[in-house]
């Protein structure tokens, strides 16, 4: 097992719950961020009018999905001191069983191989800030299913799942630097 775990705290949950948020306010702190995977391979896929997206071929859009969270996670040890990840390795396992898709033997591989911190930032669903947009067509119902499919993987993978409370972003932030023992940079 590769292991820089200590330093590399992931956020995760269904969407619109506020994780990107969080890694936004983060990352103005001056701590290094992953930008979450979902999001960046939807964009580049729709500009390009490839075929690698939720609502055309979500098995594809899996695999780019792992491919860019490997890149996140490698591209973290170039950072001195903590990352936060929008998302993981393991959220495209909780992808793949929200969509009644087989978890290939690789993927699973990753999710064990490729570590973050123990404790994982779990974003709970949220119906006051959840919100459509062009890159999140899932209906609420769905994000609360996300929610449960990803923070099931993460607990089977042997991490310990730590709520963000439902408040500001300024509150979270805090929550988040406090239980993980950091100073704001």
């Amino acid at each position: 097992m590769q292991n820089d775990s200590g330093r590399f705290f992931v956020l995760t949950g269904g969407p619109g719950s506020g994780k990107t948020t969080l890694v936004e306010a983060l990352k103005a702190a001056g701590f290094a961020t992953a930008p979450e995977a979902g999001r960046g391979i939807i964009r580049d896929q729709v500009s390009v009018g490839g075929p690698a997206l939720p609502w055309r071929d979500r098995a594809l859009f899996a695999e780019l999905m792992l491919s860019w969270e490997l890149r996140s996670w490698h591209a973290a040890h170039a950072e001195p001191g903590p990352v936060f990840f929008d998302r993981g390795v393991p959220d495209t396992i909780g992808y793949l069983m929200l969509c009644g898709l087989p978890v290939p033997d690789h993927i699973k591989s990753a999710a064990t191989e490729f570590r973050y911190a123990r404790r994982v930032f779990i974003a709970p669903p949220w119906p006051e800030i959840f919100a459509h947009d062009e890159e999140r067509k899932q209906t609420f119902d769905e994000a609360e299913r996300t929610f449960q499919s990803v923070t099931s993987v993460y607990a089977e993978l042997g991490y310990e799942l730590v709520p963000l409370p439902l408040a500001p972003v300024e509150e979270r932030m805090r929550f988040v630097l406090d239980t993980a023992g950091l100073t704001q940079a």
